[in-house]
């Protein structure tokens, strides 16, 4: 319906009107109040284009994910600050695993669709794991929903083998954007659809890189041990030495990121250090936060304690 060059230049040219970039790198410095008043300026100002601007970069988000560019659409979200609550966090609707009341479900119609989105998130968010095991930035509430969920197939994920690669390979077809092509098709060519080809490629790079991830068999050896030779670790894996180094330093490559701030960060819950033909492992035990389970545990008695009190004896 429209044309994707049109929808990126207006969603360009929204932010750039709005000067919403400038306004973010000010609140940084304590200049502005973006975030903290919603978008809304009580001293008089006009929201009229920041808010549009703002939503501007997480739509440019969005399309250049369809088109599957993703390191393009993470570029236009760096100026906002996603490690606080943002206006795009906002939502009308509070998703829950729970029972909808009827009343909810017709005041809110778009509520099945938010929770598939919700189911969908959780599906990418195992296979996020999966691929690259850490829970330190990870909200405790969201592991136990996670284990709840998709633990078993995050086990089975992890074991590398051709049932792994199905497991990975459903979860990505059942999550994944509907992706799209940026170019129109040709009206010239017998009638052929074309619309699953954009999927297929995603799906087809994303196994891929699935299948470079050799450094999932390390990690199991990793957890066993605190120091280990080359040799030893070599015979265990049934590999030669030199294979070895390679997978190792894949491992380092892959459990690597950058950061929101720009800077290089290791993302991996086992980390080791080779030191001419020994190898010491180090494994990062996260802290547990044992308010935010207290929290929950007691918002459960209070749902107990209420639908006691409804209970008429007779």
């Amino acid at each position: 319906a429209w044309n994707v060059y049109g929808v990126l230049n207006f969603l360009q040219a929204l932010v750039e009107k709005s000067n919403i970039v400038k306004i973010l790198e000010q609140e940084k410095e304590g200049l502005e109040q973006f975030t903290a008043t919603d978008g809304y300026d009580y001293s008089g100002g006009s929201n009229v284009l920041k808010v549009p601007g703002y939503f501007s970069m997480v739509g440019l988000l969005r399309v250049h994910c369809l088109l599957g560019d993703y390191h393009t659409g993470l570029k236009w979200l760096q100026p906002i600050d996603i490690t606080q609550q943002c206006v795009y966090t906002n939502s009308p609707l509070h998703l829950q695993d729970k029972a909808v009341p009827p009343k909810v479900t017709a005041v809110a119609p778009k509520y099945e669709q938010l929770l598939k989105k919700n189911e969908q998130m959780y599906a990418l968010h195992a296979v996020c794991l999966s691929l690259c095991p850490q829970t330190e930035l990870v909200d405790e509430s969201v592991n136990s929903q996670l284990r709840e969920k998709y633990g078993e197939k995050m086990m089975r994920m992890q074991r590398f083998d051709d049932e792994a690669f199905g497991v990975y390979d459903e979860l990505f077809s059942y999550a994944c954007p509907k992706f799209i092509t940026p170019s129109a098709p040709s009206f010239e060519e017998p009638l052929v659809n074309y619309n699953q080809d954009a999927y297929r490629l995603q799906l087809k790079m994303f196994l891929y890189e699935v299948r470079n991830h050799v450094h999932i068999q390390v990690r199991t050896f990793l957890k066993v041990y605190s120091s280990i030779s080359l040799g030893k670790l070599a015979n265990y894996m049934e590999l030669d030495e030199p294979t070895l180094r390679t997978i190792l330093l894949t491992y380092k490559h892959k459990t690597h990121s950058v950061g929101y701030d720009g800077k290089i960060i290791s993302n991996a819950d086992i980390d080791f250090d080779i030191n001419d033909d020994m190898m010491d492992v180090v494994e990062t035990k996260p802290t547990k936060q044992y308010g935010d389970f207290f929290l929950r545990q007691i918002a459960k008695l209070e749902g107990v304690i209420n639908d006691m009190d409804r209970i008429k004896l007779e």
